[in-house]
């Protein structure tokens, strides 16, 4: 083990890690924003757009991740889309994510009390009235863990973006392994990067999910 070797790969490992940072950040909000909306579109049961949602969910939740990157990076160009890979991978993170995403609000606005749904339809609100008074205030507190447990998967899954050469920390570590086999060091670095991302991430949402709950349960 060399401490000159880490010295030297920090200014990569750094310039990668903040890119794993930017391209977690945007997919983890875009995969929430558009998860939030297919909840809602089948929940709601819209016509056509129910059918068609719950088809994107099943179609993304039962293919690789790499397969889709593919995809998007060599299979767009042939009929004249051409992305950056920096594309490919936000948008192929945000769509896998929005298919779990999903799945996590589904779960949370199945848990609101029938009693609940019922009543606000006898007062008579509009779908729009009962999605902002009673769908989101309780579903979105009760899909928090999955939420939770779905943002810090998206974060592991960036290390599949090598497969397209975006410099993220995974990809990062493979170059350099192969110009200078220092397996060791790099992999090192590899773990302890992503160490530095996961770990508080988990803690904070972890309390985060205590907190939700204490302020719904009553605990």
């Amino acid at each position: 083990m060399s401490w000159q070797v880490i010295q030297q790969a920090l200014p990569l490992f750094r310039k990668a890690f903040v890119l794993t940072l930017e391209l977690s950040a945007i997919g983890v909000a875009l995969a929430t924003i558009l998860g939030l909306a297919i909840a809602l579109v089948r929940e709601y049961r819209v016509p056509v757009a129910s059918q068609v949602c719950a088809t994107f969910e099943e179609l993304l939740r039962n293919t690789p991740l790499l397969i889709q990157l593919f995809f998007l990076y060599y299979g767009f160009p042939s009929i004249g889309i051409k992305l950056s890979a920096q594309a490919c991978a936000i948008i192929g993170i945000s769509l896998l994510g929005a298919a779990y995403m999903s799945g996590a609000f589904r779960g949370g606005f199945s848990g609101i009390p029938t009693i609940q749904v019922e009543s606000a339809k006898a007062l008579g609100l509009s779908p729009l009235q009962m999605i902002r008074h009673v769908t989101l205030p309780q579903g979105l507190t009760r899909s928090v863990p999955a939420v939770a447990a779905n943002a810090i998967f998206l974060v592991k899954e960036t290390s599949v973006f090598t497969v397209i050469a975006v410099p993220e920390l995974t990809n990062t570590a493979r170059d350099l392994i192969g110009m200078y086999y220092r397996t060791d060091e790099y992999l090192l670095m590899l773990v302890v990067a992503y160490a530095i991302i996961l770990i508080p991430l988990s803690v904070m949402l972890t309390l985060l999910e205590r907190r939700v709950r204490r302020g719904t349960f009553g605990d």
